[in-house]
């Protein structure tokens, strides 16, 4: 068995969804390991990540657009405002959404469906360089 870790960073400019599948398919194939597990971990409480549909953007539009609907800023019970009106919000989505994912690789590459792809997703409305941890173990 081999494992091999790495980080990525993601620039984000505002909520949203930023695909990086594009970073971890060749980090995989360029690593040893034909058949075995990747782990993904965001290493924020503001963002997550997620596997959608990466072929119509409007997929990405309507999953912002549903979670700023479900969790809205200027909730007046909030307690926790000292950073913005978006901060807490963004750690109820976080929440609600998953911090790591765990994707089968199989022949070098991660076993994505035709359509699917690996998001950040940013909660916070500025800019931000979010890092995202993946540890690959396999043989």
């Amino acid at each position: 068995m081999h494992q091999c870790q790495t980080s990525f960073t993601i620039a984000t400019h505002g909520q949203g969804l930023y695909e990086f599948t594009r970073d971890i398919i060749p980090w995989v194939g360029s690593s040893d390991i034909e058949t075995g597990l990747l782990t993904l971990f965001c290493k924020h409480t503001s963002a997550s990540l997620t596997i959608q549909e990466n072929a119509d953007p409007d997929v990405q539009l309507d999953l912002n657009e549903f979670f700023a609907r479900l969790v809205p800023e200027h909730m007046n019970w909030l307690r926790h405002t000292m950073e913005g009106p978006d901060d807490m919000p963004a750690h109820i989505k976080s929440a609600l959404t998953d911090v790591s994912l765990t994707i089968p690789v199989s022949n070098g590459r991660p076993t994505l469906g035709t359509w699917q792809g690996v998001y950040l997703f940013e909660h916070r409305k500025v800019p931000h360089q979010r890092s995202v941890v993946a540890h690959l173990f396999g043989q």
